[in-house]
């Protein structure tokens, strides 16, 4: 797979920027696809932080990590690493970044207000 068709426009995505990432989501039956780009350098508490105003992010992913690499840090101190290509599955209540000079790209899926309790992503 050419990289940058990882980047290309997605066919009926509807596409916005949320602080320093690209989300493009497709509506698929009760739930959503989305591709997150998250570029290189972010990172959730100090570029997501100030938009959301949440202390962590309180948002599940669950998906494939297409390119790049992900750590995440929960509450607790727990650390876990992501490589693509990689399965993902994140619970509420963490704090996140790129790793590397790469962007990393998560094809995510989603229930909107219900993909913690309808995944089973509770953490603790």
């Amino acid at each position: 797979m050419n990289p940058d068709s990882l980047l290309a426009p997605l066919k009926g995505a509807d596409r916005r920027v949320v602080g320093t990432v690209q989300v493009d989501v497709v509506r698929t039956g009760n739930s959503r696809v989305k591709r997150l780009v998250y570029p290189a350098g972010f990172r959730w508490s100090k570029d997501m932080q100030p938009v959301v105003g949440t202390a962590l992010c309180q948002h599940a992913h669950v998906g494939f990590l297409a390119a790049g690499s992900l750590s995440i840090q929960y509450a607790d101190g727990v650390i876990e690493h992501y490589v693509a290509p990689q399965v993902v599955a994140i619970a509420p209540g963490h704090d996140g970044w790129v790793e590397g000079d790469a962007p990393a790209v998560l094809i995510e899926f989603d229930f909107e207000g219900e993909t913690v309790e309808r995944l089973g992503l509770r953490r603790g």
